[in-house]
């Protein structure tokens, strides 16, 4: 068992090795293009949504139902069209905490009137024990805890998404990919998410902001990325090591 232990970060280690040995000299290898979801990471999405309403058809009426427009919406409704997703954010959160806390306890105990047994003691205890203080104890805790937290990120991006699913209440369920390389180095955005057709801008965007359950990933793989990475060991000795 232990030496189970032992031999598996080297086998961990030994794949990412020979993964990096094979592309030895070369960029890292692109994905190939195809369908979500064919992935088998992908699931499909159930929701909440009212109860379906038929709609009557209008009688004497220029309009469709469902349209913003007398013309044909060239907005993406349907599974299979795509749509722009604009990623924009521009968090900036500071936390700071401070706790102080200080306990103390005394206790007293003793027994100096037990039926007349309190005479007796001596003869279980030691002569110097006194029945009216048989326990005396006392406790002081003191604690000082401090913690400061400060994040700042901004990112900026345009990804095209499909949509892979038309919800019962109308809802659209989008996934998106899109991978970059430059200079040796993979740089690698997905989007997955669920949006109101109401949402939609005009020229066939919407907000990342807009998105529920949003799924936004933005990382890379290459040079500058394995040396930015711990090494297997020191991550297992990271994990492992209790001080």
């Amino acid at each position: 068992m232990h030496r189970a232990l032992v031999l598996l970060p080297l086998a961990l280690a030994a794949c990412g090795q020979a993964d990096r040995l094979s592309r030895l000299g070369r960029p890292p290898p692109l994905s190939p293009v195809t369908n979500p979801a064919h992935d088998p990471a992908w699931r499909p999405v159930s929701m909440p949504t009212p109860a379906v309403q038929e709609a009557g058809a209008p009688s004497n009426s220029l309009w469709r139902q469902g349209s913003r427009t007398f013309l044909r919406d060239q907005r993406a409704a349907q599974v299979g069209d795509l749509i722009t997703v604009l990623v924009s954010v521009a968090d900036d959160a500071q936390l700071q905490n401070r706790t102080n806390g200080t306990r103390t306890g005394t206790q007293l105990l003793g027994a100096p009137n037990l039926l007349g047994l309190e005479a007796s003691t001596n003869r279980v205890l030691p002569n110097s024990v006194n029945p009216a203080t048989l326990l005396n104890t006392n406790s002081t805790g003191t604690s000082n805890g401090q913690g400061e937290v400060r994040r700042t990120e901004a990112i900026n991006l345009r990804v095209a998404a499909t949509i892979m699913q038309n919800l019962p209440n109308g809802n659209l369920v989008v996934s998106g990919r899109q991978e970059v390389r430059v200079n040796n180095e993979l740089r690698e955005l997905s989007v997955q998410g669920v949006l109101r057709p109401q949402d939609i801008a005009s020229d066939n965007t919407v907000r990342h902001d807009r998105l529920a359950e949003a799924r936004i990933t933005y990382g890379g793989r290459g040079s500058l990325s394995d040396i930015q990475q711990p090494r297997v060991g020191q991550q297992l000795l990271d994990i492992l090591l209790p001080f």
